[in-house]
């Protein structure tokens, strides 16, 4: 009872402190409000508010408002915006985004009175988006338009925090049929793993910054897949490096960053395009993307993107096969209220991805995949042994302006997703290399993740000084039911010898009899976690061009334990609580305004632990803390030749601490199996970026990215031995490319890139040893057409054939060099 009553203080004192960078500012805020409206009466100032909407009817989001030497203001994402407390006059109001001025408007200001101004951009949102202004040149992938790395609308140059937004403009110019192929055109991310399909580890996972992560929000709200993610629906990609629990907290957020998928909304402007891609191994692909309004005065919109898709691999079997589709409304009730909801639903049918385990408890005899000399065409598996990953995302929003500072944004969401099928892969455990221990399980787990969250955002002065505020609480249920299998090893098969007769049993059938001989217990449980959260961020403007950014979250997790279905009852001690705060602090200096930013952080992430049963007789404690990462980063950030180049550098420096390991300690004589949680991890390292329109036409992408990561306090062997989850030390990235912008030929263009990735040492353990994979470069090339009515394109990826294998502790040999062509129909 004691211990309650403790933990129960001490989390009411957090939600003070919490509270107290909460609400200052609101009661600073109320009372300046009060001042600002005498000194409005007194001095006769006028204003101006309005509207900027795109030809498309959207709200132009981030466009800026200026009045020369006067004052600014940017866009919100309704498309209002408001200038204060201006001296009665004639003024020259000029909108622009990213540093081009798209339409001027003479304004003539009265006393006490706010004076409505409209604009409507000749320029549609994807123009926009592609920073296409007044027929000039482009530089279409410099888009840092996002609300997700701060949870406001903040410019890049004004963020603290370095993110990477790859565009729909760039995905579609690649054909990008697998999300995947989308991540390479940011610097310091690489895919680690494939999708396996099952429960833990299912999805595919990359690392960042020397930790793994995973494609875990879509529209800034935790939503996961078992299976992959289909790029139809995908307006943006959005990496938000470092680690991001202050605003995300430490459910489904990396150490390294974040992966937010920002998805298609629907416009009030009708049109869409079909879409048909086919290729090597049996690709086939059908997409759609429909959208417009559904009444007459355009207050209900809608949109619906579908795909459809199959492909076999490139091995004697395997093949993967999808169905998305994802209707989405907006309802805008009034100028204040707007309703939003939005669905997906995604059913992927496949083989397991071919992956071999490499040995762990022997000394390695190959140490590359080349000298295994298997023949890496052999998948080891059969067609019929399918595993399915339906996933199932809903998601309710309302946005109300409660006035021109403030809006309110409530957020529902559910994710439903399940693992149905076999899971199978194969497992070095002989005492040579080429002896392949078959495994398999039978999977069915459904995982739902519901969340409500609530955010206020105010954008107001205090004597004199801007604040942006979001502050918001968030409520978060994970439920997990399993009934899996037991894993059985269904044979061996000698990888050497192509005429092995093992190797052709492997079936449906032999497997469900094998499963349903085995003595191994199921896995039948449920577990279930509810997370409270409450967080609060605010950017100053101390100055106009020096900005301060101070963030902070309570988190209050509680796992309900692990229940085993099989007796109804709480496995013992898998109950537990922990308490988490993430501070974040940010500085930003403009150099040059609006071209040139210095910028530094401070940034902390956590994630929890669960509790470990030690033996009595060690007199450790079975609980432990949450694990915490904190990273200090400084660079640079410039935005020149008006919006022609926008370049990023960025150093930084992670320490993980509270990391558990497990040692064997030996207490009177007996050994037993003890957990610490001492252990330590650093990783630090460099990114740069470059995306440059050095003339109309011409695009470039460019980034490079090295990442040195070590334990430095861990079990003897692995202590100052880089993670296996940590990726390659060095990685670069480019893509260039070049559309005939005017004339007969206007649209016809190519696009070539050349990825470099290090080697990985997918497996570095002092009992093991090292085994490496290689370093190797991917080269992709392709032709396209675009015209406003179609478009047809040509794409070869892996032009060089080079073979290459992903994996951590796993080899998964890669596709070889294939040849994709699309037409795409616009209405």
């Amino acid at each position: 009872m004691y211990k309650k009553c403790t933990q129960k203080k001490y989390f009411m004192k957090l939600l003070l402190l919490l509270g107290s960078v909460l609400f200052l500012p609101l009661m600073g805020y109320a009372s300046h409000y009060k001042l600002t409206e005498r000194i409005i009466t007194i001095t006769d100032k006028g204003g101006i508010k309005g509207t900027v909407r795109t030809s498309d009817g959207k709200p132009a989001e981030f466009v800026t408002i200026t009045i020369k030497g006067v004052k600014s203001a940017q866009v919100d994402a309704r498309g209002n915006y408001i200038l204060k407390e201006l001296e009665p006059g004639n003024y020259k109001l000029v909108v622009s985004f990213i540093g081009r001025v798209v339409q001027q408007k003479e304004v003539t200001v009265v006393a006490a009175e706010t004076i409505a101004v409209d604009f409507e951009l000749t320029e549609s949102n994807e123009q926009l988006e592609e920073v296409v202004v007044n027929g000039g040149s482009t530089n279409k992938f410099a888009v840092k338009r996002t609300t997700t790395a701060a949870k406001m609308p903040l410019g890049n140059l004004e963020n603290p925090q370095i993110y990477t937004t790859i565009p729909k403009t760039l995905l579609t110019e690649q054909m990008v049929t697998e999300f995947s192929m989308a991540l390479k055109n940011s610097p310091g991310i690489y895919k680690i793993q494939g999708s396996r399909g099952i429960n833990a580890d299912g999805a595919s996972f990359y690392t960042m910054r020397g930790f793994r992560t995973e494609a875990s929000l879509v529209d800034g709200i935790p939503s996961q897949t078992n299976g992959e993610i289909d790029p139809v629906n995908v307006e943006r990609v959005e990496l938000i490096k470092g680690p991001s629990g202050t605003l995300y907290g430490g459910a489904v957020v990396a150490f390294g960053g974040v992966i937010n998928i920002a998805t298609k909304k629907p416009v009030d402007t009708l049109g869409g395009e079909l879409s048909y891609v086919t290729g090597s191994y049996g690709l086939n692909r059908l997409s759609a993307d429909v959208y417009g309004p559904v009444n007459k005065d355009k207050k209900l919109l809608f949109r619906m993107t579908a795909a459809y898709q199959n492909q076999n691999s490139f091995q004697d079997a395997g093949f993967r096969k999808s169905i998305f589709a994802a209707p989405s409304f907006e309802y805008r009730v009034n100028e204040k209220l707007t309703l939003n909801l939005n669905a997906s639903f995604y059913e992927l049918e496949g083989t397991s991805t071919p992956s071999i385990f490499l040995t762990r408890n022997r000394p390695f005899i190959a140490t590359k995949p080349e000298e295994l000399n298997f023949d890496w065409k052999r998948s080891f598996t059969s067609n019929d042994i399918i595993m399915r990953n339906p996933t199932v995302n809903v998601r309710g929003q309302i946005t109300y302006k409660l006035s021109d500072q403030w809006t309110s944004q409530t957020i529902y969401s559910s994710n439903t997703r399940k693992s149905d099928g076999f899971y199978q892969y194969q497992f070095m455990r002989a005492a040579t290399d080429n002896i392949l221990e078959r495994n398999i399980s039978l999977q069915n787990s459904v995982n739902t993740n519901t969340d409500i969250q609530q955010n206020f955002i105010g954008d107001f002065k205090i004597a004199g000084l801007r604040n942006r505020l979001v502050a918001g609480l968030d409520y978060l249920n994970i439920t997990v039911n399993n009934d899996n299998s037991p894993y059985i090893a269904f044979d061996q098969v000698d990888a050497l010898n192509n005429a092995d007769p093992n190797y052709l049993k492997l079936s449906r059938a032999a497997v469900e009899a094998k499963l349903a001989a085995s003595t191994g217990a199921p896995t039948k449980n449920s577990i279930k976690s509810n997370i409270y959260s409450a967080y609060a961020s605010n950017v100053l403007n101390l100055t106009d061009r020096l900005l301060a950014m101070l963030s902070l979250r309570v988190d209050r997790y509680h796992n309900r334990g692990i229940r085993n279905q099989a007796i109804n009852a709480l496995t013992p001690n898998s109950a537990y609580l922990q308490t988490a705060i993430s501070p974040k602090l940010g500085l930003v200096y403009q150099v040059l305004k609006d071209k040139v930013s210095l910028f530094g952080n401070y940034m902390n992430g956590f994630s929890y632990v669960a509790p470990y049963a030690q033996a009595p007789e060690t007199g450790l404690s079975s609980t432990f803390k949450p694990q915490h990462a904190n990273q200090l980063e400084a660079g640079i950030k410039m935005e020149l030749l008006e919006g022609r180049l926008s370049f990023t550098a960025s150093a930084y420096d992670i320490e993980v601490e509270n990391v558990t390991r497990d040692e064997v300690v030996n207490i009177g004589g007996v050994n037993y199996n003890a957990r610490f949680q001492d252990g330590t991890q650093k990783s630090r390292g460099v990114e740069l970026e470059l995306i440059a329109n050095p003339f109309e036409g011409l695009n470039i992408i460019a980034g490079y990215s090295y990442n040195d990561s070590k334990l430095t306090k861990a079990i003897p062997e692995l202590i100052a031995r880089r993670p296996t989850s940590a990726g390659p030390v060095t990685l670069v990235n480019s893509w260039i490319s070049y559309v005939i912008p005017n004339g007969n030929l206007k649209g016809l263009g190519i696009g070539t890139g050349i990825n470099y990735i290090g080697k990985h040492k997918t497996s570095n353990h002092k009992t093991t040893g090292v085994f490496t994979l290689p370093s190797y470069i991917m080269a992709t090339a392709t032709v396209f057409y675009d015209k406003p009515q179609y478009r047809i394109g040509v794409k070869v990826d892996n032009l060089a054939d080079e073979r290459y294998f992903a994996g951590t502790g796993v080899l998964t040999p890669q596709m070889p060099r294939t040849v994709a062509g699309s037409f795409t129909f616009k209405f």
